[in-house]
């Protein structure tokens, strides 16, 4: 049985996601705001959380920020905003997901269900003792070096050789800072004349695994 963790200050919305959750299998808890949230994800277990944006005390997206320190479950944001803005901001700072209010309960438990599997998949990547020496994880992102296959979110991307070999370097060094030069010379091995090419392949990549690429 698979829990979650409804955080929203409306009692009414907590109680519609309930109902429907529970009707579905699913074990639900509450918290009326980030701060409480938070104070419950240290005691208890979860496998993914509902979460308001506009909340008092702490919003959704502080509280966001304080559960990718230590936890990636899948977190499927509520929002009343509809500015693209708002939707990229919590996608950047760590939720998987987003629906705006008013919203379809079966819709939002589709995607609920949607985020599990693509969790469950990662972590069955990230647990799989075949093959992995072969594997690079950062985050949803998994390489896999022996079938040249990339997933993101378990969601397998079709990559052409460069692109691949440049995410291959850029994963393998995680958070060292690249110039164009350094990576054309890296995989084409030979001196960077211009480096226009690269951004080229670059701006490509970005536009298959980045949730928006303008906003890498």
């Amino acid at each position: 049985m698979s829990r979650i963790l409804v955080v929203d200050d409306e009692a009414r919305i907590r109680q519609i996601i309930r109902k429907y959750a529970e009707f579905e299998g699913f074990e639900v808890e509450e918290a009326v705001d980030g701060m409480q949230a938070i104070e419950i994800c240290r005691k208890e277990d979860f496998d993914l959380i509902i979460m308001d944006v506009m909340m008092p005390v702490m919003d959704g997206l502080t509280m966001t920020m304080k559960l990718r320190e230590v936890s990636d479950i899948p977190v499927i944001f509520l929002t009343a905003k509809t500015e693209d803005i708002d939707k990229i901001t919590g996608l950047n700072l760590g939720a998987d997901d987003y629906i705006t209010k008013p919203f379809e309960p079966m819709e939002l438990i589709a995607r609920v269900n949607s985020n599990l599997r693509r969790y469950e998949q990662i972590l069955n990547l990230k647990g799989s003792t075949q093959t992995p020496s072969n594997q690079l994880i950062v985050g949803g992102l998994v390489l896999d070096q022996a079938t040249k296959e990339v997933f993101v979110n378990g969601r397998s991307v079709r990559l052409t050789k460069k692109e691949f070999q440049i995410l291959e370097l850029l994963m393998s060094y995680p958070g060292k800072v690249y110039s164009a030069e350094e990576i054309y010379e890296s995989i084409w091995e030979e001196t960077a004349i211009n480096t226009e090419t690269i951004m080229v392949h670059v701006r490509r990549l970005r536009e298959k695994i980045e949730a928006n690429p303008k906003h890498p």
